[in-house]
């Protein structure tokens, strides 16, 4: 296939480690960063978000932080850490000790935030004042590590465009590409990424399940619903959610800049492999399909918006098990389409943890719409969003995140900062 390079080199952008919520640790990645210019302890800080950023930050545990959350600590421990070169590790060698760094640096140092105006959805900048006069300045936009300028006392040292960083048009494929690459690229090219994917989420999955991290949910539904491989499929993807969203300091591998969809992607799929006992080689296959799904469902609507992406990477679960069973590129397609139909009204209300029973609800979309599939049923085109075919519907979905759902976004995040109207 031609564009078979450009989808793995997607999958190596995409494919990436990150411990603890992605927006919080962008914010630490910008504040350490921002450290390590200005050379010295900061006696004052102002830090400019879009909304999004705060929604995403307000309600999640800061990993290592013991339990802390919110834009200043997620700044206080990206100073306390020093360590810019790990990007979104940047927190992983905090340790207790740090903590107490950690409180002294929130206690000391005045941190002012304000709401970036720039109209950029995913934007983050971090400005160190020191005691003898000198700044330092540093702006994230679009992705979580695109850093786009970095200041020094007034002096440039980076000024890249302030747009989404991308190498590859996550376009540049649709399903009956994904569908074909999954098939047919070596195991050894897929190998390095998928089987990372596999086994760190596997852990922190496993992790919550063990532990009673944040509402439970993982554990929850084992307790009430059974231990049918459809509920273990839920509750390890849900359990993994649970501990990331509430402090877990084991680290997953993210896709679409996204742990919670790193996650939600892969288990599923491993629950169902383990079920049915197939190959580790039809394991690693199914699980790049997921990502690939999930991805190109991204790809139209952005990183951050009023459309949780739990959906996408739920939808990409079906499809990834539909894979699993063997079903055509037919069955997969209505799949897909049932999915969407079912659980595209699921809004983003930032990260915490009820992602965690979102998370559930998008895999039981996929379950259900793969299930509608094998028995021959599928929403027919002009079903509400629906489409005549699956890129159509898969358009329109990405519309209505992108376009129509912009204003309750922005009322999300005027609920979440108490702005009542």
């Amino acid at each position: 296939m031609e564009n078979f390079e450009d989808i793995l080199q997607i999958l190596t952008e995409e494919l990436v480690p990150a411990m603890g919520c992605t927006e919080p640790i962008s914010l630490a990645y910008a504040s350490a960063l921002a450290q390590k210019t200005l050379g010295q302890k900061p006696v004052r800080a102002t830090v400019t978000v879009s909304g999004n950023i705060l929604k995403n930050v307000k309600s999640v545990v800061v990993p290592n932080t013991g339990g802390m959350r919110g834009i200043p600590v997620a700044v206080a421990a990206g100073a306390i850490s020093g360590r810019p070169e790990e990007k979104l590790e940047v927190l992983s060698r905090i340790g207790k000790k740090d903590q107490k760094s950690i409180l002294d640096f929130l206690e000391k140092v005045p941190i002012e935030i304000e709401k970036a105006n720039a109209g950029c959805i995913f934007d983050i900048g971090v400005r160190f004042f020191s005691k003898d006069g000198k700044t330092a300045y540093v702006r994230i936009v679009g992705e979580h590590t695109n850093v786009v300028r970095i200041e020094r006392d007034g002096e440039v040292l980076l000024d890249s465009p302030a747009v989404e960083k991308v190498s590859l048009n996550r376009k540049s494929f649709d399903i009956a590409d994904a569908y074909e690459f999954a098939q047919k690229v070596p195991l050894e090219r897929i190998e390095p990424l998928v089987g990372r994917q596999i086994e760190w989420n596997t852990s922190i999955g496993k992790e919550g399940l063990k532990k009673a991290y944040g509402a439970q949910i993982g554990r929850i539904l084992l307790r009430s619903y059974g231990r049918s491989v459809a509920v273990r499929a839920k509750a390890l993807a849900a359990a993994g959610s649970d501990a990331r969203m509430n402090g877990c300091c084991k680290p997953v591998v993210i896709v679409s800049g996204s742990g919670n969809q790193g996650m939600t992607a892969c288990l599923p799929v491993v629950v169902y492999a383990e079920h049915l006992k197939v190959p580790r080689e039809t394991l690693l296959r199914a699980v790049t399909f997921s990502d690939l799904v999930t991805i190109r469902l991204k790809s139209g609507i952005g990183r951050l918006s009023a459309y949780c992406g739990a959906v996408s990477a739920g939808v990409g679960a079906g499809a990834g098990i539909c894979f699993l069973h063997g079903g055509n590129f037919q069955t997969i397609s209505k799949t897909i389409c049932n999915a969407l139909a079912i659980a595209s009204g699921i809004v983003c209300d930032g990260a915490k943890s009820s992602c965690a029973a979102k998370i559930a609800s998008a895999v039981e979309a996929g379950l259900l719409g793969f299930q509608m599939a094998r028995c021959g049923s599928r929403f027919e085109g002009g079903d509400g969003i629906v489409a005549e075919d699956l890129e159509g519907t898969i358009d329109n979905i990405a519309r209505l995140a992108r376009v129509g759902m912009r204003g309750t976004d922005e009322e999300i995040i005027s609920i979440m900062i108490g702005d009542h109207k």
